[in-house]
């Protein structure tokens, strides 16, 4: 178990990582997008003096696009910052609590590209991005190790 997720209420971990991941990196692009929609709707309103704009009148409209992009630029940081420190995590091949307690590995470390695969699959494709598809584990040979699944 890496950490408990109030947004997902459940715990985050070796079996759902990918999820929550790709969960987080949607989140922020949307995010992101919110924020450049809302931008080209000021722009363009403003380029046609709020003429036909909305429904609403043209304080109203500004508050709520304010609102909407404050909102998304604090969801886009706080997604981008969790969504880094988990592909982190992946990469040191360590959990949020191992590194706070600073453990030393008692166990045998993978490298990036081989916890990456574990995590999304063996082969990059597009299925990494897929949260519909489940990764598939890569074949681990007796020089390797075994690969046990929690």
């Amino acid at each position: 178990m890496d950490h408990h997720c109030p947004w997902v209420n459940n715990c985050v971990g070796e079996g759902n990582q990918k999820y929550f991941i790709l969960f987080t990196l949607y989140i922020c692009l949307i995010s992101i997008h919110s924020v450049y929609m809302s931008v080209m709707h000021i722009v363009t309103c403003l380029k046609a003096d709020w003429k036909d704009c909305t429904h609403y009148n043209p304080a109203a409209q500004t508050v709520f696009l304010i609102f909407l992009m404050f909102e998304g630029i604090l969801f886009g940081i706080f997604t981008a910052i969790m969504c880094g420190s988990q592909l982190y995590a992946v990469c040191t091949d360590e959990t949020g609590i191992e590194s706070l307690k600073n453990e030393v590995p008692t166990w045998e470390q993978k490298t990036k590209w081989r916890s990456l695969q574990e995590t999304f699959g063996s082969v990059f494709s597009i299925h990494w991005f897929n949260p519909f598809i489940n990764p598939v584990i890569p074949q681990v040979s007796d020089i390797e190790g075994i690969l046990y699944t929690v």
